[in-house]
Formats: C-alpha cells, structure tokens, sequence
C-alpha cells in the first residue's frame, strides 16, 4: 500500500499547517546532541561541521511562515553568512501532513544537489502546488527528472517515509511544537525571523 496515495494529496487540498501561536518555552538544548546527524544524514550548507555557528532551521513543506523566511529572509541570510561560509546552515524536515511528507521524500528522492533547490521551489510556489498536491507535486518532481512510475515509487517508500517522521520526531525531542523552529548554536528561535534579529544573534557569536 503507498504511504501517501495520490487520493490522500488530493483531498489534502490547500489545508496549510501553520506555525503554533501559543506554545511553551523550552529551555536551550545539548547542541552536541542536537548536531547529531540523523539516519537519513543531514541537508546542510555553508561551512563544515564544527562550524563556530551552526543554525538548524525545522520547517514544513506546508508552511506558508516558513515560505515567507524562505521568500524574505533566506536570500540574504544565505548571501551573507552561508554562501561565504561564515555559518553552518541545516535544514530538517518537520511535516506538518502528508503533502508537506510527500514534498520531503520527493525533494530526498532526487539528487543531492537538487535538495535545496527543490525546496526552494516548494515554498517559492506553495500558494500553487498545495491547492492540488497530488498535481502540483508531480509538475515539480518532473522538473527534477522524475518520471511518473519514480513519483509514485518515491512515494510508496516506506523506509524513507519513516526516516522523515524519525527527523521529525527528533524535533520534538528538542522542543519543537511547530515551524519555523530555528536553533542557533542551541538557542531556540521559534516562529518567524526577520533579517536583522537573525542577524543580530549570528554576530554575537561570529
């Protein structure tokens, strides 16, 4: 049986899974454990591991607050600090239901270098594929070389399924409720961030 049926994204629709508005505070966590990478490796960029700052961003695929980071904020964060590798950047997946699941396993399914690239397309048009996911999708797996018979294989990937809940789950064992969650050096972040607070925490530990 497919983990994620095609009938499951189509009646998925636009239902967009936001960030938490009232949620506890955690306390920082063990950076050490949480640098730990997880079964399916992690997707970072900037600098090396033991990076003198390393932010790990949470998010969903369906999140319409981590499409905005994502659209407003991410470009110059990247431009400044990752691209020059000033900072370690990690992104790990956190779905919220089963488009933004299906979106991750695509984005796992293709090569390497395709990752962020995919997920930039996936918050660049989220407005558009999660109005019909099982379409969407598909259009943007093509792009990536994706036939339909490796759409629909990727998507019955159980073991891949599961090694994305596994991330996920790792989340909330750090305190993440929802997305965005970032961790800069350990520090929870949680909810949207602008440029400048993002910054702000970056250089005083630079």
């Amino acid at each position: 049986m497919n983990m994620i049926s095609r009938r499951t994204l189509l009646q998925a629709g636009a239902a967009f899974a936001a960030f938490a508005a009232i949620r506890p505070a955690f306390a920082d966590v063990n950076t050490a454990e949480l640098l730990k990478p997880p079964a399916l490796g992690d997707m970072a960029l900037g600098a090396d591991e033991g990076a003198k700052v390393t932010i790990v961003e949470y998010a969903s695929a369906t999140c319409p607050h981590c499409a905005a980071f994502h659209k407003d904020v991410w470009p110059k964060l990247k431009a400044d600090y990752v691209d020059p590798k000033k900072i370690r950047f990690v992104f790990r997946e956190f779905p919220l239901n089963d488009p933004a699941l299906a979106a991750f396993m695509i984005a796992r399914a293709a090569p390497k270098e395709s990752y962020f690239p995919l997920i930039d397309v996936f918050f660049d048009t989220l407005e558009t594929w999660a109005q019909d996911p099982a379409t969407g999708l598909l259009n943007i797996a093509k792009q990536a070389g994706f036939t339909q018979e490796k759409f629909d294989a990727t998507l019955r990937d159980e073991k891949l399924a599961k090694g994305i809940m596994e991330i996920r789950d790792g989340g909330v064992k750090f305190g993440v409720k929802g997305t965005p969650s970032f961790f800069l050096n350990g520090k929870l972040l949680e909810g949207e961030q602008t440029y400048d607070s993002i910054k702000a925490e970056i250089d005083k530990l630079l």
